[in-house]
């Protein structure tokens, strides 16, 4: 399949948004619980909040520059009773809703305790709107995965490893990202928020490599007799049929040589996995702020090389096609 960079940055810049809001709500929990230092400034995850919905709003204002007649995206939520991607459009913006609403309550502290749960957890609004949010983050994981794992056509994709993948690399790079933001912030959460980046990314790295494993052993059962639907025995193609390009071959292949699609691969494994979970432990010795910064940059930076493999890797059944160009 043909990458295009705009589904690229759709995908990591919201998977980011999720994680991070993820992190910022799963460190207030802990801290109303008394399993961590309570926060003095509420402004912490206001600001972490507004941050999530800058990454989420930057994936959506990516998506559209992926759409042939932009003015039309509003039908695509009148399918959402068959289609993944009518549900993410509908989950997306009412994930954002309720970041926006978690945000502003943190932002006005309205933060009142409403009641108290086992005498131990106080209850206030941002909770009960963080909790909402929660699982409206983890239902757009599922519906953005799904659009690629519900292709039955494409192998590579169609399998629960694209959901699960999608879900822990969001939480890695989001609670990468929150341990850097604790950093730039002076806030003491950066070795909570980088343990749980460092165990998401290992899981990340496990999952990952399985679909990998997974996928290098496939055998499709397509081939150019099943392409053009003739039934014979030798079928040599000579031609794809005309001089120029078409949206076919445009958008369903990537057009690298293999030595460029494995490069990407090598690429996105150390980026991904290997330098930010070196650089976060490194942080721990060096107590230093800057390196789980660095950490987030370096991930990013392999998750959108992981995210172009991920496109490239996916061998349509058409290709079988028009794989000869006069």
């Amino acid at each position: 399949m043909h990458p295009a960079f705009s589904v690229i940055f759709l995908t990591t810049l919201i998977g980011i948004g999720q994680g991070l809001f993820l992190a910022l709500f799963t460190g207030q929990v802990y801290s109303l619980a008394q399993l961590l230092p309570a926060q003095e400034s509420q402004n912490f995850y206001a600001l972490g909040g507004f941050v999530a919905l800058v990454f989420l709003a930057g994936g959506l204002l990516a998506s559209f520059f992926h759409l042939g007649h932009p003015e039309r995206a509003w039908r695509a939520v009148t399918q959402w009773r068959t289609s993944w991607l009518s549900r993410e459009v509908i989950v997306l913006p009412v994930f954002m809703g309720l970041v926006f609403l978690y945000v502003l309550i943190h932002f006005f502290g309205w933060t009142q305790p409403l009641f108290t749960v086992s005498d131990a957890l106080p209850v206030d609004l941002s909770l009960i709107v963080g909790f909402l949010a929660s699982i409206a983050a983890f239902v757009l994981f599922l519906s953005t995965a799904m659009i690629y794992a519900s292709l039955k056509f494409l192998k590579e994709w169609y399998t629960p490893l694209t959901v699960v993948n999608f879900t822990f690399l969001g939480l890695a790079s989001g609670f990468m990202f929150a341990a850097a933001f604790s950093a730039y912030e002076g806030i003491d959460l950066v070795a909570f928020f980088g343990t749980w980046a460092v165990i998401f990314t290992l899981i990340s790295a496990i999952t990952r490599f399985a679909s990998l494993i997974r996928n290098r052993n496939l055998r499709h059962n397509f081939n150019l007799s099943s392409a053009i639907g003739v039934r014979h025995q030798t079928i040599r193609q000579q031609t794809q049929g005309f001089m120029g390009g078409s949206f076919n071959t445009r958008e369903f292949f990537h057009h690298k040589s293999p030595f460029f699609v494995n490069s990407m691969r090598r690429i996105f494994l150390v980026l991904v996995f290997l330098v930010p979970v070196a650089l976060i432990v490194a942080s721990y010795f060096m107590q230093s702020a800057f390196l789980p910064m660095v950490a987030f940059a370096v991930q990013y930076i392999g998750l959108m090389a992981e995210r172009w493999y991920f496109f490239a890797e996916a061998k349509h059944p058409q290709n079988q096609y028009y794989q000869a160009i006069s």
